[in-house]
């Protein structure tokens, strides 16, 4: 049998502090779960609003590719994507949402200026170059959201699962052993109150 079960009044103290206790941790437990959702929230919408823009630029970038395919060649815009330089920006650095570690994307974003001879080439192509390097600056953005999003519910999951925890079992566990030991105590007590005044009646006989 567990001695911290026993009926005594330190027992009695303890099962009163650990519920204290529970009930401090379920409450820390269903802040940090509501901070986490609005957070969540907000990332999930502005992912969507991103999405609807990257979509929609992709369009207008591959409209404008399509027509300088048109009026270049596709062999002649081949040639002019080879001189577009490999993005070396990208920095992954953390930040902490109430202990969830989120990653957080810098990117240098470089002026934009043509690698390419304007001499054999199509403001089709200008505009392309301009679409695409949009859709890169979303795409970077949504995959730093979706990243964040993704940790963010795994975090709320594991919190959910703790403040259930606590709630449907740690608590009523220490609620019920301080009521039984209280129970115990003061029928013990009854007792002793009623055994005194027996013995105190039978000295005055």
């Amino acid at each position: 049998m567990d001695p911290n079960t026993f009926p005594t009044k330190g027992n009695l103290i303890l099962a009163r502090n650990s519920l204290a206790l529970s009930r401090q941790g379920y409450d820390l437990m269903d802040k940090k779960r509501n901070i986490l959702i609005r957070e969540l929230m907000d990332l999930i919408s502005e992912a969507a609003d991103i999405q609807e823009e990257i979509d929609s630029t992709f369009t207008n970038a591959y409209r404008a590719l399509q027509k300088a395919n048109i009026q270049m060649g596709i062999h002649e815009v081949e040639q002019a994507s080879l001189s577009v330089p490999v993005e070396d920006s990208v920095y992954l650095k953390r930040r902490s949402v109430m202990g969830t570690e989120i990653p957080k994307v810098e990117y240098e974003k470089k002026e934009e200026k043509p690698t390419y001879s304007f001499y054999h080439t199509k403001m089709s192509l200008d505009e392309a170059c301009t679409q695409f390097s949009r859709v890169k600056e979303l795409t970077i953005r949504l995959a730093e959201i979706e990243n964040s999003a993704y940790r963010l519910a795994a975090n709320i999951k594991k919190t959910q699962k703790r403040a259930n925890a606590l709630q449907n079992i740690t608590i009523p566990k220490y609620e019920r052993l301080a009521g039984e030991i209280q129970e115990y105590l003061e029928e013990k007590e009854r007792e002793d109150f009623t055994r005194l005044k027996v013995i105190k009646k039978m000295k005055m006989r």
